[in-house]
């Protein structure tokens, strides 16, 4: 399958998850960030689907295959599945480093919008491709993404998503030996999709 790459517009701010992610805050010190942050925020994307198949707790997901638990739950009865990666890119990195020298709290707050701004760039993509699956496909459900690291779900399945979608090539996500992602705030992530 080959690999698409989009870019969004910002996605509506969840000022409710930033101060979760946060630890405690104000909403005058976030929008201050916020504004900050603004310039240094892109919000792109690269996915790509392929066949899948579920047999007890193992996943053929084209591309690799995986031995979890909860992926096999959660993908019973899927026969595809879209498979992404997501960044809002390295200057918020930066400006964390940055502040993380000048002003730890601040960097604290950054951080929070870093997290913030990832899963609501992942929210959008999600609610966008299953729009547009929903429409080509009549009769089609999907299950909620879920993420290599996340239960049962070995981190190490990273690097065959990285070699399938060309998370550097596509959209400058580089893989770690410690398998973390730069820049920080990436996401990648597995929807399935089934007939209803």
């Amino acid at each position: 399958m080959m690999t698409k790459k989009r870019s969004f517009d910002a996605p509506r701010v969840n000022m409710k998850e930033i101060l979760r992610y946060a630890g405690g805050g104000d909403e005058v010190s976030v929008r201050d960030c916020l504004a900050e942050a603004e310039g240094a925020l892109t919000y792109n994307v690269c996915f790509a689907e392929t066949a899948i198949s579920v047999k007890d707790d193992t996943v053929e997901l084209g591309f690799a295959s995986v031995r979890s638990r909860g992926l096999a739950k959660n993908l019973a009865g899927c026969d595809s599945a879209v498979i992404f990666a997501a960044t809002v890119g390295v200057g918020i990195d930066r400006l964390i480093g940055k502040y993380n020298r000048l002003s730890p709290s601040r960097a604290v707050l950054l951080q929070a919008i870093g997290s913030e701004r990832v899963e609501s760039l992942c929210d959008a993509f999600e609610a966008e491709i299953k729009s547009e699956l929903e429409a080509a496909r009549v009769g089609t459900s999907f299950r909620p993404r879920f993420s290599p690291g996340y239960g049962d779900l070995s981190l190490e399945l990273q690097r065959d998503v990285f070699r399938f979608l060309d998370c550097p090539r596509q959209i400058g996500i580089t893989l770690g030996d410690s398998l973390l992602m730069s820049p920080s705030k990436s996401v990648t992530a597995i929807i399935g999709i089934a007939k209803k």
